[in-house]
């Protein structure tokens, strides 16, 4: 029988390291995206800040990054530490990364629990998710799938919601709740009653469970993709491995794990969720890079004017009259937007796609 007594023995944490991070453009591009960067003026990259909260609490050993080709050698020259990279062949969403994770970990470890933690989020309070993440653990070990809910600080239209049900009787985990339902992000009158209500949290997309657990979910919902990432595990440590990634993970099934696992199994009552009471955010766009504390460039020039500009280039910036403004440059390109706007960013790099100029996205 595995060893409990470390409340957090037997459990991994995975690393989805993918996206271009279309919204903060043109900081982040498809060879640089923004789980790469220094954003708020830390010193660490997003990617760095996320190890550093987990290396906290397990071993490097036990710390997991799925990503591309195309960022596997900046992932390694950032972290010497890590010791377990995964490559995917080619972005299939979060499910089939995170599942082969868990598959080739369980096999391994048959006691594991793993959670999942994005690569390019901001949270403030380690105490506080060290505390989540331990009841997290707690209540994945009863068999359920458990997700972090974040506690709101304000009726955000950027997020989506979880509403919690019951209050479920688990040691060490005295706050956890069965997952009444998730929701997709609402309209501003809708947040703010669910705020105002006090049963729903953000959905930060962390979720921890037991791999087996996930894998027989897997199994149920989504056999075919199961088939695959299991043909692909078995492979993984023996010399085979490549040829097998390589002609199976084309066909797995493209989805995220909201919609695969967390969605369908909530409906079952086989979610739980547990508050995770620290500042979050996942840095989706300037405003909320503004938020965070990043800063104007230094040459920037301010005439009764506010907001944010940055100019990588050294360029100095001088905005005039103007307030709630981003202005963004880089050796390349130029951006010019407001806070309130902050959001249809992603759109430049779908007109610039279009427009064939895929060296500047």
């Amino acid at each position: 029988m595995p060893d409990f007594s470390s409340p957090l023995e037997s459990f991994h944490a995975v690393i989805p390291a993918g996206g271009a991070g279309t919204r903060l453009w043109p900081l982040s591009r498809a060879s640089r995206p923004k789980f790469l960067l220094d954003l708020d003026g830390s010193g660490r990259s997003l990617l760095q800040q996320t190890w550093d909260r987990l290396v906290d609490l397990i071993p490097p050993e036990r710390i997991h990054i799925v990503t591309g080709a195309a960022h596997a050698d900046a992932i390694r020259a950032q972290l010497p530490e890590l010791s377990s990279l995964f490559v995917e062949p080619s972005p299939r969403d979060s499910m089939p990364a995170i599942g082969l994770a868990a598959a080739v970990i369980g096999a391994r470890d048959p006691s594991a629990v793993i959670g999942s933690f994005a690569a390019d989020h901001v949270i403030d309070d380690q105490v506080s998710f060290a505390e989540a993440v331990g009841q997290a653990v707690a209540v994945a070990r009863t068999g359920l799938v458990t997700t972090i809910g974040i506690t709101p600080t304000g009726p955000s239209t950027a997020f989506g919601y979880i509403e919690s049900g019951d209050l479920l009787d688990v040691v060490d985990a005295t706050s956890a709740r069965a997952v009444a339902t998730f929701v997709e992000k609402p309209e501003a009158d809708i947040a703010a009653a669910y705020v105002a209500s006090g049963s729903y949290s953000w959905n930060g997309g962390m979720f921890v469970t037991r791999t087996d657990v996930l894998l027989k979910h897997l199994a149920r919902l989504q056999p075919t993709l199961h088939a695959g990432l299991a043909a692909i595990a078995g492979a993984w440590d023996t010399s085979a491995r490549q040829d097998v990634l390589d002609s199976t993970w084309p066909s797995l099934t493209k989805i995220a794990i909201d919609h695969a696992i967390a969605e369908p199994v909530s409906l079952e009552g086989g979610m739980a969720v547990v508050p995770g009471a620290f500042t979050w955010d996942d840095v989706g766009d300037f405003a909320a890079l503004q938020d965070i504390g990043a800063a104007s460039s230094p040459e920037t020039v301010w005439i009764d004017a506010d907001g944010l500009a940055i100019a990588e280039d050294g360029t100095t910036i001088a905005v005039v009259g103007l307030h709630d403004v981003v202005v963004v440059r880089t050796p390349d390109a130029l951006l010019v937007t407001t806070r309130d706007q902050a959001q249809r960013v992603k759109d430049v790099v779908a007109a610039l796609k279009d427009r064939g100029r895929t060296d500047l996205v």
